[in-house]
């Protein structure tokens, strides 16, 4: 059997998606599993040892480059590649119409959400068959749910995000001496004061732990240093790439972060986590995982720096 996945975006959103390469790779154990997913998160869905070909499309930067020739030279390239290959199933666990575009291009019988259970219902006409699954479930369980709806396997298999980091050596603290805070996310409304990350990042240096706090964009480094520089002993590291992130949390005692897809990588990795929401609502995308997981906060109601350490506590015990 070959399967496609298609789950382009975002960070977050493709993570949640791991597990449904898990659930597909013990239901089928020789079955191959290609994914279409956008550039900029490639190597997440490569982490996964049952993911046979990684196909990246560009969405984001197309639609930035719209009147260049290059542009539509490389969609003409992504088609001609996705519909080179013929394959049984083709889910779409995205349910957005610029996925189910996608999917279309593909060769083979197309799965996805009926239209009530979609994010986009116009999506659902694009599929061969389509499923009604509950929208009042965590992400990770309706992508679980669609796909055991598509291959008709059970529901109820054992959560498993089913990557590892890679092992990639760099300078830092000793494994499981470093907090890993994650004080950028995609909205100024979601972040956390940042007089609350410097009392937590006291509290854990008194506590014989390195604060590290890594940071992207230009923008993002400026908020991690001057954060940085309020706590002798901190970190920042140099821009890393998603791999080397990856690698990072692995070795961590902790990671603490706002809604930010990074938080849910350390989640897939195993590593015990503490999500801080301010302008959103974890219920149904929070971090989620059988580990030390919390999700803190929600929207209105930031938790306090108090009540982040006393979480922390917990999960270093």
């Amino acid at each position: 059997m070959r399967i496609l996945l298609v789950k382009t975006s975002s960070l977050g959103d493709v993570i949640h998606n791991l597990p449904v390469v898990s659930d597909l790779r013990h239901s089928f154990p020789d079955a191959s599993i290609d994914w279409c997913v956008e550039e900029a998160f490639a190597d997440i869905a490569r982490l996964h040892p049952a993911v046979d070909e990684v196909i990246p499309v560009a969405i984001r930067r197309w639609r930035k480059n719209l009147a260049r020739l290059a542009t539509w030279r490389e969609v003409r390239a992504f088609r001609a590649r996705i519909a080179s290959r013929a394959y049984d199933a083709i889910l779409d666990t995205q349910g957005l119409l610029k996925s189910a575009l996608i999917a279309r291009q593909a060769s083979g019988r197309r799965y996805g959400y009926a239209a009530e259970s979609a994010r986009e219902p116009l999506a659902a006409r694009f599929y061969d068959e389509t499923f009604v699954i509950p929208r009042n479930v965590h992400a990770v369980e309706r992508n679980r749910w669609l796909a055991a709806a598509a291959f008709d396997y059970p529901v109820d298999l054992v959560l498993d995000y089913g990557i590892s980091a890679p092992a990639i050596d760099g300078a830092g603290p000793a494994r499981g001496r470093a907090v890993i805070l994650l004080t950028a996310t995609s909205r100024d409304d979601k972040l956390w004061d940042e007089a609350n990350w410097c009392v937590l990042g006291r509290a854990l240096l008194e506590h014989g732990l390195t604060p590290v706090f890594p940071a992207g964009s230009a923008l993002e480094r400026q908020r991690a240093e001057r954060i940085a520089a309020a706590l002798d002993g901190a970190i920042v590291p140099p821009p890393l790439s998603l791999p080397q992130v990856a690698a990072l949390i692995a070795r961590a005692a902790l990671t603490i972060g706002v809604d930010t897809g990074l938080a849910h990588l350390a989640a897939a990795l195993g590593v015990p986590v503490i999500a801080l929401y301010v302008a959103t609502d974890p219920a149904l995308t929070g971090v989620y995982g059988s580990g030390f997981v919390r999700n803190l906060g929600r929207s209105g109601a930031p938790p306090s720096a108090a009540e982040v350490l006393r979480v922390a506590e917990q999960a270093l015990r």
